[in-house]
């Protein structure tokens, strides 16, 4: 059995990783005795008996992003996988990538990440194919989801107990799906990057990249599909807005691992045809545009051409973030919040946007505005660490005031559907997840069946996961803040 939360199936929080690498008038940084004694797990790392890292807190939070990872696996599990399979446990160059060197976490974060890209690579086109006839496959397909919306929905408690049947949905060349195709490619391509340049495992790299190379090849089959539309059973859920974002992405992934110009040629001439230009949309699992401007601005700049035009673009894009002038505002307690995106999981928008702020800060066009993104970020790292008028730090096990009850039915070890509350308290402390968030007036109620507030999923962590190893390297402040008693 795993910890289960629901997530898009698709190589989204993947790709997101990778690219990384009450208001109370006495709110200050807590002291590190504020925060939980770490749990004897594992990778996590204790209370330092020496300078043995130099922010414990961060450290810690990093490991323990990386451990609700593999929480979330399914299948066989690993001899060293740190979550028994009962959940009975204990109740490219990477950016950033010093961060996982100095919490110690290198190591999790390529099992992590190779769990991950081992499930796509067993998703897509028959696997017994060599790699020199995989993109000539008769039928290419793509495994986009398993399971039944509705019965899962129906469904509480263990994974290994599900009553219903689990059928196995894909894409394939009769019913294609353009979006989630061109996601995978760019996760597998971003993954390629990482195994090469990070891990030393160029066989491994090589096998990510034929495969990044023919889903890329097969998401530009037409007619271009999405991907809902050819597995209607996804649609209630995890509905795809457009394919042209996917199809710009994933070639400048492509270009970026292969340095192959005919995919940066790809990437803009999608872009272009297409109008993608000028978005105010948010970045997450489903809509790319904003990322796709930083990663343009980033690949014509390294590259020497003339990376004005996707500066400008990029800049247009992060300063309508935070000035608020797109659409979104900051709630009296200053969470980025934009009406329908953060309805639900209201964290995930804001700490994507800080994520790309901070990517995109050291190659800004002025010192300024670099300071002015930094700013921003720095703002929603420290809201979701416990400034904010609940004084909670929403990340589950790691302090005091971490929420209690999150929505994930291995970790509560209830059997029925019908009540939540039965058990009323959480059995298995499903450590470093970091659950949706507060609603537009800052409010948190901590309860188990309001899933908006309290579910947990792969997308959500994929960016904090990045912010804590850029705060690894960069913050030597204690992370957490409380109200502390004058």
């Amino acid at each position: 059995m795993k910890f289960h939360a629901r997530n898009q199936q698709r190589g989204a929080w993947l790709t997101l990783l990778i690219a990384s690498l009450l208001l109370l008038t006495s709110l200050t940084r807590a002291q590190t005795n504020y925060a939980l004694k770490p749990p004897q797990i594992p990778g996590i790392p204790q209370e330092p008996s020496n300078n043995s890292y130099p922010n414990p807190e961060y450290a810690r939070l990093l490991a323990y992003s990386l451990y609700f990872y593999e929480a979330e696996r399914s299948g066989k599990l690993p001899a060293d996988n740190r979550v028994s399979c009962d959940g009975q446990d204990v109740g490219l160059d990477l950016k950033w990538g010093k961060g996982y060197e100095l919490a110690n976490q290198t190591q999790y974060l390529r099992d992590m990440v190779k769990w991950g890209t081992d499930w796509l690579i067993n998703a897509s086109s028959n696997t017994s194919n060599t790699s020199s006839n995989i993109s000539n496959a008769i039928d290419q397909y793509l495994y986009v989801m398993i399971g039944d919306i509705d019965s899962d929905l129906n469904y509480w408690g263990p994974d290994t107990n599900i009553p219903t049947s689990r059928p196995s949905l894909k894409v394939n060349s009769s019913a294609h799906g353009t979006d989630v195709s061109g996601e995978t490619a760019a996760a597998m391509a971003a993954s390629s990057l990482l195994f090469r340049n990070q891990f030393n495992d160029s066989e491994y790299a090589n096998t990510l990249l034929t495969y990044a190379k023919s889903l890329y090849s097969f998401a530009e089959q037409t007619p271009f599909t999405l991907y809902q539309n050819s597995v209607p059973q996804v649609k209630s859920a995890y509905a795809s807005s457009n394919f042209f974002d996917e199809l710009v992405w994933g070639a400048l992934w492509l270009y970026r691992a292969t340095n192959d110009t005919s995919y940066l040629d790809k990437a803009v001439n999608y872009f272009n045809t297409n109008s993608l230009s000028g978005s105010k949309k948010v970045f997450n699992w489903d809509e790319k545009s904003g990322a796709c401007y930083v990663l343009f601005a980033q690949l014509f700049q390294q590259s020497g051409q003339d990376s004005s035009r996707w500066k400008s673009e990029t800049e247009r894009y992060l300063d309508g973030v935070v000035k608020q002038t797109s659409g979104c505002t900051l709630t009296n307690g200053g969470l980025y919040w934009c009406d329908g995106d953060s309805n639900s999981a209201s964290l995930n928008p804001s700490l994507d946007a800080a994520f790309l702020c901070l990517i995109y800060a050291p190659i800004a066009s002025s010192s300024d505005k670099a300071q002015t993104y930094v700013t921003f970020a720095l703002s929603q790292i420290d809201y979701v660490l416990g400034k904010n008028p609940m004084n909670t730090p929403y990340v589950v096990g790691v302090h005091p005031n971490s929420p209690q009850n999150p929505h994930h039915a291995g970790a509560h070890g209830g059997t029925d559907v019908s009540n939540l509350n039965n058990p009323p308290q959480t059995q298995h402390v499903l450590y470093g997840a970091l659950v949706g968030g507060p609603d537009k007036n800052d409010r948190f109620s901590d309860s188990r069946s309001d899933y908006a507030q309290t579910e947990v999923a792969l997308d959500y962590n994929a960016p904090f996961q990045s912010l804590m190893a850029y705060q690894m390297i960069n913050s030597r402040s204690d992370p957490y803040y409380v109200n502390v008693p004058p």
